[in-house]
């Protein structure tokens, strides 16, 4: 049983859970992820790791109620104990390239964006980060981020505009990339803000990479259902990401496979919901 120390919420939806994995802990490295299971008869779920403490013995990972399993992680409470945590999984970033980096986190996604820039700034990097999220109140880790890097060094957008500049993150990366401003991208958030993040860049023949969040249901690469295309061949992003070339992603099979079980995601929850709605106990 993994105790959850502490539970943090940003926003209606969106919450962080920092939890006792002292194992997890000294092996984590930025860009990889875990698997939650909430009880003994839960689903297996994946969350990049968004802070570690080798020292103190805990990690952190952030969550955005979607579906059944997220909403029943919502409910519990610090004291409370997760049944299984299993990581870390996956390959760390790759942040061997020179020069400055732009990294791009959009919603829930700046959780995985956060120690991917921390990491570039320890190894002697300048960043850029870009901000992305749809309102204000969904904007993550803007503190953290502001303790990391120089002022003009961080670009917030928000879709309708509560905060920051109205629009996508696509917007300042391309006034990055005209003024040469940054040598490699890393980017990570919804798909389609991934597709167009990769598209800008192109544009500018700037390397990026993108990290992605297809449905994965062990983690260790025997399901085969967190397949992705990648230069016109099949990878498993759990063990052969979840970091890939973006240039090279069939972004549109990504979203595909992405909506596959929209439909069962979608009864599963309502029956989680009416099974714990007060008016029926």
């Amino acid at each position: 049983m993994y105790k959850i120390l502490e539970k943090t919420q940003f926003s209606e939806k969106v919450f962080k859970f920092r939890i006792e994995a002292p194992e997890l802990a000294k092996h984590a490295h930025a860009g990889q992820f875990l698997m939650v299971r909430a009880n003994e008869c839960g689903e297996r779920v994946p969350f990049t790791f968004a802070d570690w403490n080798p020292e103190e013995g805990w990690i952190e990972f952030i969550f955005m109620v979607i579906g059944k399993t997220t909403m029943m992680l919502s409910t519990y409470e610090a004291g409370d104990s997760l049944e299984d945590v299993t990581g870390p999984l996956g390959r760390p970033t790759d942040m061997s390239g020179d020069g400055t980096w732009c990294v791009i986190g959009g919603g829930v996604g700046l959780a995985i964006a956060y120690p991917v820039a921390r990491q570039l700034v320890a190894t002697g990097h300048e960043v850029h980060a870009i901000m992305g999220a749809r309102t204000k109140d969904l904007l993550l880790l803007e503190e953290q981020f502001r303790e990391l890097l120089p002022e003009d060094h961080i670009h917030i957008t928000t879709d309708d505009g509560s905060y920051g500049e109205k629009g996508v993150v696509t917007a300042p990366l391309e006034r990055l990339l005209e003024a040469k401003a940054v040598d490699q991208v890393f980017c990570v958030g919804p798909v389609p803000m991934m597709k167009f993040s990769t598209l800008t860049a192109q544009k500018f023949g700037t390397p990026i990479t993108a990290s992605l969040n297809p449905i994965m249901v062990d983690g260790t690469g025997m399901c085969g259902c967190c397949r992705v295309e990648v230069g016109g061949e099949t990878k498993f992003a759990c063990v052969d990401g979840p970091d890939f070339d973006a240039t090279k992603v069939d972004w549109n099979d990504l979203r595909a496979r992405q909506a596959a079980y929209r439909t069962e995601e979608g009864q599963a929850l309502k029956a989680y919901e009416e099974a714990n709605c007060a008016c029926q106990r």
